[in-house]
């Protein structure tokens, strides 16, 4: 049985980057600013690693599958009706671009960043209002 305090504390992670986000990120200043940028960016991958680490949690804990990589746990979540699946999808591509945050795959495309501010962020605002809903 999932632990709803554990994946609440996760949520509120989420909900605070997101609040961050929202009254602070500058898009237009992502170029000229690289102390923004750097806030912008790692605070994405915040609250992308808290979606995932929630996730997880919810996977393991209601035996949903064995996935095989962090983006599977949202097709899972989908699968078991946490989540909708076009939200799953979109959580998937944040998974990649929090890979390519973290591991410096390729070089961050600012265009894909802006995109992020401007919908990534009500995805996660949806995805913390289904777990909320589902615990």
């Amino acid at each position: 049985m999932t632990d709803p305090d554990l994946v609440l504390k996760k949520l509120a992670l989420i909900d605070t980057c997101l609040r961050a986000l929202r009254t602070r990120a500058r898009p237009q200043d992502l170029e000229d600013d690289f102390e923004h940028r750097a806030f912008v960016e790692r605070t994405l991958q915040v609250a992308i690693q808290a979606a995932i680490d929630a996730g997880a949690h919810v996977v393991s804990d209601e035996n949903l599958g064995e996935p095989a990589t962090s983006r599977e746990l949202f097709t899972l979540l989908a699968r078991a009706g946490w989540i909708g699946a076009p939200l799953a999808r979109s959580l998937e591509r944040m998974v990649g671009f929090r890979n390519v945050l973290v591991h410096g795959y390729d070089a961050i495309d600012l265009e894909i960043v802006r995109r992020a501010l401007q919908e990534g962020l009500g995805d996660l605002e949806t995805f913390v209002g289904a777990m909320r809903a589902r615990l």
